[in-house]
This record gives structure tokens, sequence and C-alpha cells, in this order.
């Protein structure tokens, strides 16, 4: 019964935070309610006995995704008056848009129900946790996509890196091949100061 409640609880706020994000006059305080919305996504995935999830969507989505959204709108000076009077022109696509993800999540809802709960199969075997199971299948099943996925993410940082690279006159760069070759006279000059004298 408590965890019925919790549910409810959860996923009333979770759809409030939503709408909330959607409608509200200032973008600051559309950033909050999202991390409102995540943390209460978090709590849902934690009474679904899926913690690894909800500790993802915390690190990542709250800790780095969401921060970095509040960060980037409050430092840029945006003409948010200018959007919302564009708002306008791409009701249509986003209304469509909208429609379409409630008809799939409907008919996701409709195929639960009529496969019904129990006919569900368990998520993780009989004592292993949901961390152990998803590292299991993950470094297993999975293990080529893993690691394919994380060249793609090198070479998506590498691309970032190289074309955000400029090369200004006037700054002093890093050289690793002088540090490498420096040699201790090179760098320490070794003063016999006399006693009573200074430096």
């Amino acid at each position: 019964m408590i965890a019925t409640l919790a549910f409810y609880l959860f996923a009333a706020i979770t759809i409030l935070s939503g709408l909330m994000v959607i409608s509200a006059r200032n973008p600051v305080h559309s950033v909050l309610f999202l991390i409102l919305a995540f943390f209460n996504a978090a709590a849902l995935f934690v009474l679904l006995g899926a913690e690894f999830l909800a500790m993802i969507l915390v690190v990542v989505y709250v800790g780095a995704v969401a921060v970095l959204f509040l960060f980037v709108v409050m430092m840029l000076d945006i003409d948010f008056g200018g959007l919302r009077r564009g708002v306008m022109t791409y009701l249509p696509l986003g209304a469509l848009i909208g429609l379409l993800l409630l008809v799939e999540l409907a008919v996701g809802i409709w195929t639960v129900s009529e496969r019904g709960a129990a006919n569900l199969a368990h998520p993780t075997p009989e004592g292993v946790s949901n961390t152990e199971a998803i590292g299991r299948i993950l470094y297993t099943d999975y293990v080529f996509y893993f690691q394919l996925a994380g060249m793609v993410l090198l070479v998506a940082m590498i691309g970032a890196i190289v074309l955000t690279l400029r090369h200004r006159p006037g700054v002093k760069r890093q050289s690793i091949a002088a540090q490498v070759h420096r040699r201790p006279k090179d760098a320490i000059e070794i003063v016999d100061a006399k006693p009573g004298q200074g430096v």
C-alpha cells in the first residue's frame, strides 16, 4: 500500500514538473522544475528496483546536464521575448510530435496491461542485484557495442577539441619536448650566499 501511494505521489509530481517546465515563463524556473522531474523519475526507478538507473539519472542528468542548462540559461543574454513570439510558428509540429508520443505511451501501457503484470518476466534473477545484472549483460553480450560507443565518444571529444582549438599569436604555449629534455642546470641556479649577506 505504501509503495502504491509513493508511486502515485512521485508520478504526479513528475507530470506536474514536466508541465511546469514547458509552461513557466522564466527559463531558470523551467530548469529547476526539470531537475525536480528528474529527481522524481529517479524515485520511480528506485520503486521499480532499478537503483542503478536511478543513480545514473541523478548523477548524469541532474548533476551534469540540468546544472549545465541552468548555467547556460543564467549566463547567456537571450531574448526570450523573441523566442516566445516564434512559438506559434512551431506549435502545429510540436503538437503533432506530442500527440505521437502520447499514442506510443498509451500503446505501451495497453500492451503491459494486456499481458498482465504477473506474466512479465522478473527484471533480475533471484539473488542478483540490478547493477550486477546490467554489468553481466553489458560486459558479455554487448561488450562490442559498449566498446564501439566508447570509441564514438572518444572521436567526438577529439573532434570537439580540434574544432575549437585556436592558435593565437603572443600566447605562450606548452612544449612537451622542451620540458622532457630540460636539464637540471638549465632550470636551477645555485647561489652561494655568504653569512650576513642576502641573496
